[in-house]
């Protein structure tokens, strides 16, 4: 028995599939709440229209944040929005989740007719797991980037957050097929998708190829709704038995771009639960993955960085070039003294410097890749080589790399 409890809780595992998993909690929450706010007057300022979850929070507490006046709000906005950006990048990453769930729970109690679902429920209860980890900023953010740990994409850590995360999903699937056959309107008894794909056009469910033929087709609709029940129900069991794990993260993935497909659902239903499924992925796995691709790389013809050997700033640069290059695609060489510009030589012979080099290195790295839109944005290659050169002159001004005392940064 202990060493089964150890094996689901306690064991260490790389924790580089909760680094990603953060990025979905962000981009779900962001987009479920930040919508919100475009029209503060009807959602959360004192003309608004509200209703209140008193299942969820306390009666006192909830009269306690109506008492809450305008320019509170505003600052509750503002407040989300600052730790939710930094939550997403992952900068102090447990601390911004933290606040920004509780600027979640007040605009929840504050008003809960614009986010108050069941998918926000379920939402809530990701976050506070999600407050209570420390190492969700392993990877995949600027914590790893600030640490300079280039070792920080295998570095183990206790399993059991992401097994209570595993164990949320699969409750979810379960408690969700168990209710359509003991709620209202009985999936066995009744025939609900037959009559939502009568539903009027403005209903719930989207136009899709098929919503006519099913329209017209009860029996095929009731063995549908049969085999939806179905899969709920045995999802817990398929995603914990290692042999069928496979094939029900693909399943649980392919419902969900049915779900997105076929119905008009809250974001949970788009990033998150997918995410979700991915975190039945063994770690080890995913890290052997990544070993094979950089073993594969560090045989091969890798493109150099050359950079100014002698610069505390450049070092400090290449350092974190080195934690973001996860598949080992680069080698570093230090160059001469007063170097103006980094300089990427690929082995085709082609040579990039400065800005340009920076815009190869977003295809090289994993955690550049968000900047992929930027660096090719219309006018940034006009734009983007004075902002480099900029930088270059003037590193000494940077003492987030703390490296430049020494004056061997002036060019």
């Amino acid at each position: 028995m202990k060493n089964i409890w150890n094996t689901l809780f306690l064991e260490e595992r790389p924790s580089i599939g909760l680094s990603f998993f953060r990025i979905f909690v962000a981009l779900t929450v962001g987009l479920h709440v930040i919508p919100s706010f475009f029209h503060l007057d009807d959602n959360y300022l004192s003309t608004a229209f509200k209703t209140f979850n008193t299942d969820f929070f306390p009666q006192a507490f909830v009269n306690w944040v109506q008492q809450s006046p305008d320019v509170l709000v505003i600052f509750f906005v503002w407040a989300f929005v600052i730790t939710w950006f930094c939550f997403l990048i992952g900068l102090f990453s447990q601390i911004s989740c933290i606040l920004m769930t509780v600027c979640c729970y007040y605009f929840y109690a504050l008003n809960c007719f614009h986010i108050g679902t069941l998918s926000w429920d379920i939402l809530l209860v990701t976050l506070f797991l999600m407050c209570v980890t420390p190492y969700h900023g392993d990877y995949f953010s600027l914590d790893a980037l600030r640490r300079g740990d280039t070792d920080a994409w295998r570095r183990t850590r206790p399993f059991f957050i992401q097994r209570l995360l595993q164990l949320q999903t699969a409750s979810t699937f379960f408690f969700t097929g168990l209710y359509k056959i003991t709620g209202d309107g009985n999936w066995i008894t009744g025939n609900p998708i037959y009559y939502l794909m009568n539903y009027p056009s403005e209903g719930v469910t989207k136009h899709f190829l098929l919503k006519e033929w099913m329209a017209v087709h009860p029996t095929f609709c009731y063995v549908t709704g049969l085999m939806i029940v179905a899969t709920e129900l045995t999802m817990p069991f398929l995603l914990f038995i290692p042999k069928t794990r496979r094939a029900a993260i693909i399943l649980g993935l392919c419902w969900q771009i049915l779900l997105v497909l076929t119905l008009d659902v809250p974001t949970i239903f788009i990033f998150l639960f997918p995410a979700q499924m991915l975190l039945f992925i063994h770690p080890q796995k995913i890290i052997g993955w990544i070993v094979a691709r950089r073993r594969i790389n560090a045989n091969s013809p890798r493109a150099i960085i050359i950079y100014d050997g002698e610069c505390g700033f450049c070092r400090s640069s290449v350092r974190v070039v080195q934690v973001m290059d996860l598949w080992d695609k680069l080698e570093y060489l230090p160059g001469p003294k007063g170097m103006s510009e980094m300089r990427l030589n690929f082995p085709d012979g082609k040579t990039f410097g400065g800005f340009f080099a920076f815009r190869q290195l977003a295809w090289l790295c994993p955690m550049l890749y968000p900047m992929i839109p930027i660096v090719y944005f219309p006018g940034a290659g006009i734009l983007g080589p004075f902002v480099y050169r900029w930088v270059a002159h003037n590193r000494y001004l940077f003492p987030v790399f703390h490296s430049c005392a020494d004056g061997k940064c002036h060019l």
